[in-house]
């Protein structure tokens, strides 16, 4: 079983309360503070050694975590000790990625409306790779690569029209998408970087088709688009294009309804189908890169709540309000996402009911679990929710001026502190009052 196939992280025990990493969480509560982000180091470790080890029968492969699931200094040390690079899409990932000592080599640029100063600080750290998205991509690449007289290596990113049968929002691969180039735009690109910008050098294409995919066909179809169109574009431009990126998306299971591919089996489909593409296309030695964010650190997250008020609606819901909410987990707002939780000091009480998890922001749809059944509650217990390590942190907001919450890394019986909690005093660093006003 991969990890993504798991809801909670690998070391989640029942002792006397619940323990992650060997840490019991509502001591974790009581050192750091209520809601709290916890992240399994050897959970997270676990699924990139399978991801290495699924793609081990490639002989030239890069896996690239997307860092937008979640981007700190501390999580991009770890996976890219374990020989991943990172797929960053924006100028904030680059600087994280930069300060934290991670070699420049080991990046991917992708997103689709990259700024001007993203791109030139791309260029001017060195960032391995970059995932073309459009024709403005392409004149500010080619403006900027001129004037530092640099070479950049890109990926076009197409949209193969695939419909992977996911949330609407996180579809990227039908044809009507904010990203990549359209099938029919690719020959354009392509004359307009070798008609005017000699200095970005057209290394493979690149295609995403969505998020927290469980149907395996997607992936058979996108590779063999991806094959063809190498094929003809290097043929009909006398290129030599020998790199694909068929992106990542691979879903994880939130709940026992949830019934994701094991990485390994998502590993053979797609190595099987690119060697049968080559070998009926006769090409050798194509480096592949793969981009899994979710399934990377989705199940090594958890997040620690503390019970608040109480309320029983009458002949309705009971509702159980907890410090947290929407703003450090937009997904169930977003996108009727569904979790599941413990009650950390109560794991083996038998007494239950059925209650709906509320946050505290004021909004009726702040609601993080509906309808779950547990022990019976009171103010002060400690709920944790699994599978949070994936695009909490990373859209979390401060929504009714409330702090973002800090993020913890547990192993082997010890904590550290990743992403500090933010103060009072962080909330208001950036406002300014105008002298007229005082």
């Amino acid at each position: 079983m991969s990890v993504n196939q798991r809801i909670k992280p690998i070391t989640t025990e029942i002792k006397e309360n619940l323990t992650i990493g060997g840490c019991d969480t509502l001591e974790l509560v009581k050192k750091y503070g209520s809601p709290l982000y916890v992240i399994d180091e050897l959970t997270l470790r676990t699924i990139c050694r399978e991801y290495i080890d699924a793609f081990k029968n490639y002989p030239n492969i890069t896996v690239l975590y997307a860092s937008k699931a979640l981007a700190t200094s501390a999580i991009f040390k770890i996976v890219t000790s374990e020989g991943l690079g990172l797929d960053v899409v924006s100028g904030g990932e680059i600087y994280t990625a930069y300060k934290a000592g991670i070699p420049m080599d080991k990046l991917m640029f992708n997103g689709n409306n990259k700024q001007e100063w993203e791109l030139e600080t791309a260029v001017d750290v060195g960032v391995g790779r970059f995932s073309v998205d459009n024709f403005n991509d392409i004149n500010l690449l080619g403006k900027i690569t001129e004037s530092r007289n640099k070479m950049v290596e890109v990926l076009l990113r197409i949209t193969p029209g695939i419909d992977c049968h996911t949330h609407e929002y996180i579809q990227t691969g039908h044809l009507d998408s904010k990203f990549g180039f359209d099938l029919t735009q690719i020959d354009e690109a392509v004359s307009l970087i070798l008609s005017k910008y000699p200095k970005i050098s057209i290394r493979g294409l690149h295609a995403h088709i969505g998020s927290q995919i469980f149907d395996s066909a997607g992936y058979v179809d996108e590779a063999k688009i991806l094959v063809s169109e190498l094929v003809r574009i290097n043929k009909k431009y006398n290129l030599s294009m020998d790199e694909l990126n068929l992106g990542g998306g691979l879903g994880v299971k939130y709940t026992e309804n949830d019934t994701p591919p094991d990485v390994k089996d998502i590993a053979e489909i797609v190595i099987n189908t690119l060697n049968q593409e080559f070998d009926k296309n006769k090409l050798k030695d194509i480096k592949l890169y793969i981009e899994p964010g979710r399934s990377i650190i989705s199940t090594s997250g958890v997040t620690l709540y503390t019970v608040g008020a109480i309320k029983q609606v009458p002949k309705g819901t009971k509702y159980v309000s907890v410090d947290g909410g929407m703003a450090d987990n937009p997904r169930p707002a977003m996108y009727q996402a569904e979790y599941v939780c413990d009650v950390a000091n109560k794991m083996n009480f038998e007494d239950k009911e059925i209650v709906t998890i509320a946050g505290r922001y004021c909004e009726s749809g702040d609601i993080l679990i509906k309808d779950i059944l547990l022990p019976k509650l009171q103010a002060g217990d400690v709920i944790c929710v699994y599978n949070t390590g994936a695009y909490n942190y990373s859209m979390a907001s401060n929504y009714n001026r409330v702090q973002k919450i800090g993020m913890v890394l547990v192993n082997n019986s010890q904590s550290d502190i990743i992403v500090y909690r933010e103060t009072l005093d962080d909330l208001i660093s950036h406002d300014n009052i105008p002298d007229r006003l005082n």
